[in-house]
């Protein structure tokens, strides 16, 4: 795991919109999803509320590594790519029961941990 840099931190405030959650099957098809239930945990992990996950369940039940993008309000985009964690209690599970809607099942909690992250095509760390 690496740590997020100071740019990213600032932007994920500055976020417009849904992120794009992707992950991969076994054959390495990806599967992308919009996720708007996410928070940023002690500034080191992308958090991303399992309310609706299916394919993105199986993907990350079988290993699969993952990326999240996001653009901010003035247009510019960043992306986080690492491994996937899944948290159904502890910690990060509670983080997220903290600010996902109680209309929402919030399973569990997937965690990506950084290991490379940019900003458009340049890579920030």
């Amino acid at each position: 795991m690496i740590q997020l840099p100071q740019e990213l931190i600032k932007a994920w405030d500055e976020r417009d919109g849904a992120i794009v959650f992707t992950t991969t099957d076994a054959d390495g098809t990806p599967n992308s999803i919009y996720a708007t239930c996410v928070g940023l945990y002690e500034e080191e992990m992308i958090v991303i509320a399992n309310n609706y996950f299916d394919k993105t369940m199986k993907n990350i039940q079988n290993g699969s590594r993952a990326s999240v993008l996001f653009i901010t309000k003035d247009g510019k985009a960043y992306q986080i790519k690492g491994q996937v964690g899944y948290h159904m209690r502890g910690p990060v599970y509670d983080f997220m029961k903290k600010w996902n809607p109680e209309k929402h099942p919030g399973h569990g909690a997937a965690a990506l941990i950084p290991e490379a992250v940019y900003s458009g095509s340049e890579k920030l760390s």
